[in-house]
């Protein structure tokens, strides 16, 4: 698999990424993380133009995207019902997704993220997910996540929020 910036060329693909989530979310038992419309269009374009965008691509195609963010994220300033690990800088990944087909897509995303902020000397990684959302919570342990506690998204909805140190 090979990972790289996402462009406006690659936004049907995307697009296409994430009505799948969306219906398998919703079939896993998770409606409510991101509905039937996000993350939206807009946020994809601006992921895009802000070069935080990135698509995996095997056997020559799109099968994967994500948003790595650095800097402080607004949603975590606040943490209830636990804490974060540390107050270290940190990169964030976002609307992670996958086409379905391929296997690995979480795995691949985490190990480019890790190095990605190892260049610039950040070892912690923030993500959340919705409750209903096993699945990723399985990822997240599987991969070495400690769960911190809960914030809220900007449409107010919580989120259990995790955080993984590196040496």
């Amino acid at each position: 698999m090979t990972i790289r910036h996402a462009t406006g060329n690659d936004l049907p693909a995307i697009c296409d990424i994430y009505c799948y989530a969306r219906r398998q979310m919703a079939l896993a038992g998770n409606p409510k993380q991101w509905g039937d419309d996000r993350p939206s269009l807009e946020t994809i374009r601006e992921d895009i133009r802000q070069k935080q965008s990135y698509v995996i691509s095997g056997s020559g195609h799109i099968c994967g995207v994500f948003a790595l963010i650095t800097g402080a994220d607004a949603t975590y300033q606040m943490i209830e019902d636990g804490a974060w690990l540390n107050e270290n800088p940190y990169g964030t990944i976002h609307r992670i997704a996958g086409n379905g087909r391929t296997c690995g897509i979480f795995a691949a995303a985490l190990s480019f993220c890790e190095d990605q902020l190892e260049t610039i000397g950040i070892k912690d990684i923030r993500i959340d997910t919705h409750e209903d959302n096993r699945i990723m919570q399985h990822l997240l342990d599987k991969y070495g996540f400690a769960k911190c506690g809960c914030i809220y998204v900007e449409d107010g909805t919580p989120r259990i929020a995790y955080q993984k140190e590196r040496d």
